[in-house]
């Protein structure tokens, strides 16, 4: 197949009011040409709405009726991302007419890894449909769903773009990928067949709304806090006890499964300090997981904005960090120039997941088609 304009989207877990719009020319494979990338901030009013859905969601938990704000929710941001298409497209000074499908993530409201005896849940809000209809071309959606009822873990899905990345710029299998949004996940590939991906633990999301309830902002900007801070040692290790560091991959996280509460007691400083020395310390076990463990680690996502965060964790992890810029990729577009490029597998029939990803018996299709 030749390589066709795709567009993907991507809103995190850690509710930063932005949609990540990327435009890539790709055949699902390889990408030919990195097109263009924006951040989208949503309007406070769609924020504060998914907010109090995300909130709803807890309590509802998959037990019975959704809660009505998931319709309301789903509806705003469709046609919110859907004009963020639009207008990038232009931008670029293409049409719709240019584009050979959307790769539309949706938000997650929530996700429950799946447990002996049980298959996992998730929920991402976001009308497929709709979006096709809004903007005359084809949309791939509902990229976890078909994964999670064949008993895999739904996430992470960003591994074979990743691993597409890695072709080009380090196929030792010594660069390993790691995303800090509102959860962390790695990719490892070795250059040939092998490839493991899973999530690490909490990235941004836990420091986030600590900083929140001290009502000090929405984050803490270059780590300037958690440098001024003292990490609380002893509760680190005891935070880092934690069965899921040490639990064999395949595994997922939920974005509320490490909270903020990790902190309780602590001052702004100290606790800024502690919950990102807990996220770099949760990646540096990760590493110990891998088949090898990985010289360098490229990170894409919002964490590696933030330099105590980037510091600390080659330090504690005891590995070389860069950012993905250092090979030539736009570490903020990562993760919505995956949903593009995932799109085009989609519309092409291959596999968007694998066993040694999120678990499935055999290398699974999935995604939904609309348009």
């Amino acid at each position: 197949m030749e390589p066709i304009w795709a567009v993907g989207l991507m809103t995190g877990t850690v509710l930063d009011g932005n949609i990540d719009v990327a435009l890539i020319k790709t055949d699902g494979e390889r990408v030919a040409d990195f097109g263009t990338y924006t951040l989208a901030p949503y309007p406070q009013s769609i924020r504060s709405l998914l907010e109090e859905t995300l909130r709803q969601a807890r309590v509802w938990n998959f037990e019975g009726p959704e809660p009505a704000i998931f319709h309301e929710a789903e509806e705003a941001l469709t046609r919110a991302q859907s004009a963020a298409v639009k207008d990038l497209v232009e931008s670029y000074g293409l049409t719709m007419a240019d584009i050979g499908v959307v790769g539309f993530h949706g938000q997650t409201v929530l996700h429950r890894a799946p447990q002996p005896g049980r298959i996992g849940r998730t929920r991402q809000l976001g009308d497929g449909e709709l979006m096709a209809a809004l903007l005359g071309t084809k949309v791939a959606y509902d990229f976890r769903s078909a994964d999670v009822a064949a008993g895999g873990q739904g996430a992470p899905l960003a591994a074979a773009y990743h691993a597409a990345l890695l072709k080009d710029a380090d196929a030792s299998g010594d660069t390993a990928v790691l995303n800090l949004g509102g959860v962390g996940n790695i990719t490892w590939w070795d250059g040939k067949n092998a490839i493991v991906a899973f999530d690490t633990g909490p990235a941004n999301a836990p420091v986030n709304d600590f900083i929140k309830s001290k009502g000090l902002g929405e984050m803490d900007r270059d780590g300037k806090l958690a440098a001024a801070g003292k990490v609380d040692e002893a509760r680190l290790e005891r935070l880092l006890q934690h069965p899921y560091l040490t639990k064999p991959y395949p595994k997922s996280l939920d974005r509320f499964d490490f909270t903020a509460a990790m902190a309780d007691g602590l001052g702004a400083e100290d606790g800024a300090a502690t919950l990102t020395a807990f996220t770099v310390s949760a990646v540096g076990k990760a590493l110990d997981l891998l088949p090898r463990r990985p010289k360098r680690l490229a990170v894409s996502g919002g964490g590696r904005r933030n330099r105590t965060m980037m510091a600390m964790l080659g330090r504690r992890a005891g590995v070389e960090v860069v950012q993905a810029e250092t090979l030539g990729w736009k570490g903020d577009a990562v993760e919505a120039e995956c949903f593009a490029f995932l799109a085009v597998r989609v519309l092409r029939g291959l596999p968007i997941s694998f066993p040694s990803t999120t678990g499935v018996p055999q290398p699974m299709r999935g995604g939904k088609l609309a348009g």
